[in-house]
C-alpha cells in the first residue's frame, strides 16, 4: 500500500478509524471522510504529527455533491485514487411493520447510494490505476437479518452494485472487493435508528466479545493487496452462515430468529 492513494469514507470511527491507522502505517496516502468535522480535524492531527499523509473532508455520502467535492479534492491533493473504501454505513432496529418508511430510506440513501455516487465520480481515476472498489458490507447482505430490514436490503442493493459493476470491469483491470466483517466492535450499533428514527443509544449486544475493528482493518488490508473478491470474516456468525444459507436456507431464518429474537429488548418481545 506504500505511496497509494486511498479514500475511506466514514472515517471517524470504527472500522473506517482502524483502516485509515492501518493503511497509514503501510505507508498509504489518505483522504478521509465522514460527517463529523471535530473528529476528522483530530484524526488529521494525529496522522500528520505520525508522518503521514493526510487530507480530511467532511462529507455526507447521502449527498451526491459531496461525494464529487470529495473526489475532486481527493484528485486535487494528489493527481490519482489507486483504492476507494466505501465504509460509511448506518444500521437500524425494528420489526417493518413498526417502522417508518423515512429510516427505510436514510439507510438507502448512506449505505447504497453513498457507495454508488462516490464510486461514480472515483471510477474515471480507479480505471486509470487498475485500482480497487471495495464495499464494506455485512452478513446482513447475504442473509435477511429480521429486525433489520432497511439494513440488509441496502446491504443487499450495495451487492448487486458492486457484484454488476466488476462484471463489467472484468477486461479493465479493476478490482471489486464485497467484505462483509460480521459483527464487529464498533459504534455503529449504538447510532443505529430505531422504528421512528431516533438513535437506539446502548448497543444490545457484548461489543467485548466480538472481532476488534483494528483486526478487521488487517483483514481488509491483506485482502485488497491479494485482489481478493469476496472477505467474510468470524466463523459462526460469518463463513458458515453464508455456506449454510445456500443450501438450507430454510435453517438459517429459524436461527437467525431465533438469534436476533434473544437480543435485550428485542422488537420481537
Amino acid at each position: 500500500m506504500k505511496d497509494k492513494v486511498i479514500i475511506i469514507t466514514g472515517a471517524s470511527s470504527g472500522i473506517g478509524l482502524a483502516c485509515a491507522r492501518d493503511f497509514a502505517a503501510r505507508g498509504a496516502k489518505l483522504s478521509l471522510a465522514a460527517r463529523r468535522a471535530d473528529k476528522l480535524a483530530e484524526i488529521e492531527q494525529e496522522l500528520s504529527d505520525a508522518g503521514h499523509e493526510v487530507l480530511v473532508m467532511p462529507t455526507d455520502v447521502s449527498k451526491e455533491k459531496d461525494c464529487k467535492i470529495l473526489i475532486d479534492e481527493t484528485v486535487q491533493r494528489y493527481g490519482k485514487i489507486d483504492i476507494l473504501v466505501n465504509n460509511a454505513g448506518i444500521s437500524m432496529r425494528a420489526l417493518f411493520k413498526d417502522l417508518d418508511l423515512s429510516v427505510l430510506k436514510q439507510l438507502m440513501d448512506v449505505n447504497f447510494w453513498g457507495t454508488v455516487y462516490c464510486t461514480k465520480y472515483a471510477l474515471p481515476y480507479l480505471l486509470e490505476t487498475k485500482g480497487s472498489v471495495v464495499g464494506v458490507s455485512s452478513i446482513a447482505g447475504f442473509i435477511g437479518l429480521p429486525g433489520r430490514t432497511g439494513y440488509s436490503a441496502s446491504k443487499f442493493a450495495m451487492h448487486g452494485f458492486l457484484q454488476t459493476l466488476r462484471t463489467e470491469n472484468l477486461k479493465t483491470g479493476l478490482h471489486v472487493l464485497i467484505a462483509a466483517p460480521g459483527f464487529t466492535a464498533s459504534n455503529v450499533r449504538k447510532a443505529a435508528l430505531t422504528a421512528n428514527g431516533t438513535n437506539q443509544g446502548e448497543t444490545p449486544r457484548a461489543e467485548d466479545k466480538m472481532m476488534s475493528a483494528e483486526e478487521v482493518a488487517r483483514h481488509l488490508a491483506k485482502a485488497i493487496i491479494k485482489r481478493k473478491r469476496t472477505l467474510i470474516l468470524t466463523f459462526k456468525e460469518g463463513k458458515l452462515t453464508v455456506f449454510l444459507s445456500k443450501w438450507w436456507p430454510s435453517l438459517i431464518e429459524k436461527l437467525s430468529y431465533s438469534h436476533m429474537a434473544k437480543e435485550p429488548d428485542s422488537p420481537f418481545k
